[in-house]
């Protein structure tokens, strides 16, 4: 009820919804720094393609891995903290073989940078995300500008490529679900390959629910290679013939079953629509390239978050010595949230918010302009969209003259 009649007052002011102060209890216990480390959960993808000789083997598994980065935002509801200026996120998984770092290099637009290698030198991973918030009323859409770039040094290559816009529905009334929806465009810069990877809008009854589906195909346009599959779920390769045949099979039979039945000129409804079947049918033929991992047992009562997910909040003794104090694992409404102290997680985040607004006031005042400390802005090297590029050093543990920005 609470959230109902909040957006409601967003709509009425028509408020631009990235200005606005959320309560806390529509948050999830992490920063949007955090959400983006999320990236990484598949990160074997990399590893894999890496490994391969094949330039077409290896977009495959970079179209798998651009599809599994967006597969934790499925039953997400919950909104992350937006991160303050200067607020950091580290994370080190020996077991997955990469570290990452990530900095909130502006407030006004809200601009969060990432930087992640591998350790073995194989990869390095970054980009720096915008979130372009949209409201429509019944729905809030997310459209996450900037640009996204993986090298796979043994190769001397570079991919980029901008993540689907995201969607969740019936914010005023009903249950909250998500979609993802918009093309995704893989170029690889040294051989021309691309990879056009369309996420479906759900559409009329839910046939197209969660599905994406395109092609590689090489400079020439002519086409290698057909994916297909469910961002919530895995995804396929298959003959490009094949696909083709099977889709213009589909499509005859999908026009046959209108024609049977009586359409409704009613407004579409924004219920979420079940779809014709929870699995992907498996053409003939084809190569599984990606399955998510199932999540843990308790993850409904834990923010439907995923294994991955549930431990970017973990701090022990060692750590808490080395990381720097701009580290989101110690800021405290985000830390009162996760033990459930909900009163002090909103007085916290109020205190947060109003100590980064006075920050800011007296800033302006001296005419001192803000400085970034990991990231530094600059051109994309390969596409010279403007991007955040890392300054290097952070891993040297030298931390001084950090903002107290907790």
């Amino acid at each position: 009820v609470l959230l109902n009649e909040f957006f409601k007052v967003c709509f009425l002011v028509k408020q631009e919804l990235s200005k606005i102060t959320m309560p806390v209890i529509f948050n999830e216990p992490l920063s949007f720094l955090q959400r983006l480390t999320e990236y990484m959960e598949h990160t074997y993808l990399i590893h894999k393609a890496s490994s391969l000789s094949d330039p077409v083997e290896r977009m495959q598994c970079i179209a798998a891995f651009a599809v599994s980065a967006v597969a934790s935002q499925w039953e997400r509801t919950g909104k992350p903290f937006n991160p303050l200026l200067g607020e950091t996120y580290e994370l080190v998984r020996d077991d997955l073989g990469f570290r990452l770092i990530s900095e909130q290099v502006s407030h006004h637009p809200p601009i969060s940078a990432f930087h992640a290698e591998g350790l073995n030198n194989d990869f390095i991973f970054h980009g720096s995300i915008y979130p372009k918030l949209k409201f429509w009323g019944k729905s809030v859409e997310a459209e996450p500008k900037g640009t996204i770039t993986l090298e796979l040094l043994e190769h001397s290559e570079a991919y980029t490529w901008t993540n689907p816009t995201c969607c969740v529905h019936n914010i005023i009334v009903g249950k909250l679900w998500i979609e993802q929806y918009g093309n995704v465009e893989i170029i690889n810069h040294k051989t021309g390959d691309k990879c056009v990877l369309n996420f479906k809008p759900c559409g009329l009854f839910g046939k197209e629910l969660h599905k994406v589906e395109g092609y590689i195909q090489d400079k020439s346009k002519k086409k290698l290679c057909a994916l297909y599959g469910k961002w919530t779920e895995c995804l396929y390769s298959v003959d490009p013939a094949t696909f083709d045949a099977y889709k213009k099979n589909d499509k005859k039979n999908t026009e046959e079953k209108k024609n049977s039945k009586q359409m409704s000129t009613a407004e579409e409804s924004d219920e979420m629509p079940m779809p014709d079947s929870e699995s992907v049918f498996i053409i003939p033929g084809s190569v599984l390239l990606w399955r998510i991992a199932p999540r843990p047992p308790n993850s409904a009562q834990m923010y439907n978050f995923t294994s991955f997910a549930m431990v970017l909040n973990e701090v022990d003794k060692e750590m808490e010595s080395v990381i720097p104090k701009t580290d989101c694992r110690l800021r405290p409404d985000i830390r009162a949230m996760e033990n459930g102290e909900i009163d002090q997680a909103s007085e916290e985040k109020k205190r947060l918010e109003e100590k980064q607004r006075a920050a800011r006031k007296n800033r302006s005042k001296s005419e001192e302009d803000w400085k970034t400390r990991w990231f530094h802005q600059g051109p994309n090297p390969y596409n010279g969209a403007q991007d955040w590029i890392y300054s290097g050093s952070y891993w040297d543990r030298n931390y001084f003259n950090l903002p107290d920005i907790y």
